[in-house]
């Protein structure tokens, strides 16, 4: 939500346009607005630093899907104090500031709360100009769809925890969820892009899903050009799906046209992901070097669809 930082009228601070899922933007003045977001996650890997990374960087993410820098953050802690060793603790907020020092923000401080499973996350407050906020609402009818990461993460993570997952498939997801944002978002602005969010909990097809929805649009998704992680499609066929991406599935149907898609592409472009990528509309004159800025960047990018105009949703090809 779009609201203006006016202390005689505290009821006018939420207004406007839905800019994510969630976040909000108070204006401050004409070139400055702040952005505040939060999120917490359970553990998805066993190691204490890098679920702190982890958590870190899925934090931050929709600050950079709105097209802002971050600033400064608080820890949010859930911390079962009577069976987990408080250095574990500072394992994880020591993942934690390993982000924060690389995308440059400050924390600030944080609150811990005792709860019987562990959870991790920041509240983070970035600035962005007002003028070049990236919306939900913004995909406009001609433009390319760029996806920044491969999915798979639910289905990985889902393989870890199952045991299921050789080394090579657990590292190439680690390294996709510590992944910042922060380039992709600067690539997609300096592309022109007006719609954007970051693929997490609700999947590619949530979330380009209420992209669709909410800018009126009709999108097609080529299945064949959306990246997957090393093993997702495999361990996806053997069952490894977490109950999350069934659950986005079931909902996103509504407005999804899957096609002849069967049950397993259509849980792959649903898995829940952590961490995930950015998407985002740009004009198709734009897309052959947005998409080689982010490989020469390390991202696995790709082209996976387009802009119609029709019946708001998502239509799988």
């Amino acid at each position: 939500m779009v609201g203006h930082l006016n202390s005689d009228h505290p009821a006018d601070l939420l207004v406007g346009p839905d800019t994510g899922d969630d976040a909000a933007v108070w204006r401050i003045d004409a070139v400055r607005a702040l952005v505040s977001t939060a999120d917490f996650i359970t553990p998805v890997v066993d190691d204490a630093r890098t679920w702190g990374r982890v958590a870190a960087a899925n934090s931050v993410s929709d600050i950079y899907a709105m097209g802002g820098r971050p600033l400064f953050a608080l820890n949010l802690v859930g911390w079962n104090v009577d069976e987990l060793p408080t250095e574990l603790l500072g394992e994880v907020l020591a993942g934690g500031q390993d982000i924060a020092t690389q995308a440059g923000f400050v924390i600030a401080g944080g609150h811990t709360i005792d709860d019987p499973e562990p959870k991790y996350g920041m509240a983070v407050t970035g600035e962005v100009h007002p003028d070049r906020i990236l919306t939900n609402s913004g995909l406009r009818v001609g433009q390319d769809i760029v996806l920044t990461k491969p999915l798979g993460i639910g289905v990985l993570t889902t393989a870890i925890k199952a045991g299921l997952a050789t080394p090579e498939q657990a590292d190439a997801a680690v390294a996709s969820m510590v992944r910042l944002n922060d380039v992709a978002s600067r690539v997609a602005l300096a592309a022109g892009a007006t719609g954007c969010t970051d693929v997490t909990g609700f999947g590619l097809v949530g979330h380009l899903g209420r992209m669709a929805l909410e800018s009126h649009v009709s999108v097609t998704v080529e299945f064949g050009a959306v990246p997957f992680l090393p093993g997702a499609a495999d361990l996806a066929a053997e069952g490894m799906v977490p109950g999350g991406s069934r659950r986005n599935l079931a909902w996103a149907l509504e407005f999804v046209d899957p096609g002849d898609h069967d049950d397993v592409h259509q849980l792959l472009v649903a898995d829940a992901q952590t961490s995930g990528g950015l998407v985002f509309g740009v004009d198709p004159s734009e897309t052959a070097g947005v998409l080689r800025e982010l490989a020469a960047t390390g991202h696995l990018a790709a082209h996976v669809g387009t802009v119609t105009a029709g019946d708001p949703g998502i239509r799988l090809r």
